[in-house]
C-alpha cells in the first residue's frame, strides 16, 4: 500500500533525529544521509498501518543498517589511504543533534567520534543510543536484539574504553575564540616555543587527506614534534599556494562542539582543524582535508554568517 501524506510526514518528523543517530554511528554525514534514505525506502515498503510505534521501528531499522555499514567499513578502512578521521560538522549543523546535556555534547565531539573507532559496532550503537539519545536499556535491547543485561554490560564497557581518552573541558563561544586566537598566533609566530607552551607533553597531530590531499600518514607525537610540524604548516610558501590553488582564508569557528580553524578557498571549505582541549592544554590537533569529507561543511558554510577571515594562509 502506498504511503499516505501522513505516513510521509511521520517519517520526515523523525528524519533529524535519525540523521543525528546515523552520523554518530558512522562518523560520516554522507553515509548517514544514505542510511536514512534507505530507512525511508524500508518504511515505504512496510505495512506501516501495523507499526505500533513508528519511532522505535525506524530507529531499529536505521540502527541495523548502520551496524551492517560499520562492519563493512572496518575492512574498507584497512585499505583507506592514510589516517581515517570523521567528517567534521560545523557549529549549528542540525545533524549534530541534541546538545542539551554534557553527555550529548561530548558524544558528538570530534575527539569522541575519533575514539569511537576503537569500539565494536555493538558497543558504538549501545553507547550512542543510551548516552546521546537517552534510550533506556530496555529499548536499546529491543532495537539491537540483545538482552537488557547485555545492553548494560556493553554500555559500561564502551564507557570504559572511551574514558581512556583525556578529560575534555566544555568551553563557550568566547573561550573558543580566545583559545584558537592564541593557537594561531603561536602557530604563525615562526617559533616553536609559543606552541609548545600551549600543548600537552603527549600532544598529537594527525591529518586525513584520503589520498587526495597530502597529509601525514602517521601522527606526530609529543609537544615539540607537533609544534615543529605546525610551525612549518603555517609558514608562507609559494609551493603551498600553488598546491592549494591560492591562499585560503582562515576563520575561527567550532566543529562538533570543539574549537576549530576553518580554511576556505573561493567559497569552498578546504580544511577543518579541530583542537582537543583539556585542562592541561591542547592535546590533539586533527586536520580534515579530504575534499570528500568537506562537502557538507562547504554547503553549510555558504549559508552561514561567518564574518571576516582572520588572515590568509600561506
Amino acid at each position: 500500500m502506498p504511503l499516505t501524506a501522513n505516513d510521509v510526514d511521520r517519517f520526515e518528523a523523525a528524519r533529524p533525529r535519525l540523521e543525528a543517530i546515523a552520523y554518530r554511528l558512522l562518523g560520516s554525514a554522507a553515509e548517514a544521509e544514505d542510511a536514512v534514505q534507505e530507512t525511508f525506502l524500508r518504511w515505504q515498503a512496510a505495512d506501516v498501518g501495523r507499526v505500533e510505534v513508528p519511532e522505535a521501528w525506524l530507529t531499529k531499522v536505521l540502527s541495523n543498517l548502520c551496524l551492517n555499514q560499520l562492519t563493512s567499513a572496518r575492512s574498507r578502512r584497512e585499505t583507506y589511504v592514510g589516517a581515517w578521521l570523521p567528517e567534521p560538522l560545523l557549529a549549528g549543523d542540525p545533524m549534530l543533534g541534541p546538545a542539551d546535556t554534557a553527555e550529548q555534547r561530548e558524544s558528538v565531539s570530534y575527539a569522541v567520534l575519533t575514539l569511537m573507532e576503537r569500539l565494536s559496532p555493538n558497543e558504538r550503537a549501545v553507547y550512542v543510543l543510551r548516552e546521546a539519545f537517552d534510550y533506556p536499556h530496555r529499548e536499546v535491547a529491543e532495537i539491537l536484539d540483545i538482552t537488557e543485561a547485555a545492553s548494560q554490560q556493553i554500555f559500561h564497557r564502551a564507557k570504559k574504553h572511551l574514558a581512556e581518552g583525556k578529560a575534555r573541558i566544555e568551553i563557550d563561544e568566547a573561550a573558543t575564540r580566545r583559545i584558537v586566537e592564541e593557537f594561531l598566533a603561536a602557530a604563525t609566530s615562526g617559533q616553536v616555543e609559543p606552541l609548545v607552551r600551549l600543548l600537552t607533553g603527549d600532544a598529537i597531530a594527525i591529518g586525513d587527506g584520503g589520498g587526495k590531499i597530502p597529509a601525514r600518514f602517521k601522527a606526530f607525537e609529543g609537544a615539540v614534534a607537533v609544534a615543529t610540524f605546525l610551525r612549518g604548516l603555517f609558514r608562507p610558501a609559494a609551493a603551498k599556494r600553488a598546491l592549494a590553488g591560492g591562499s585560503p582564508e582562515v576563520y575561527i569557528w567550532s566543529a562538533n562542539g570543539e574549537p576549530a580553524v576553518v580554511a576556505v578557498l573561493d567559497g569552498q571549505v578546504v580544511g577543518v582543524m579541530c583542537l582537543e582541549v583539556t585542562p592541561e592544554g591542547i592535546t590533539a590537533v586533527r586536520n580534515q582535508v579530504n575534499p570528500d569529507k568537506l562537502v557538507r561543511a562547504t554547503a553549510y558554510w555558504a549559508s552561514s554568517d561567518h564574518g571576516e577571515p582572520l588572515f590568509n594562509a600561506f
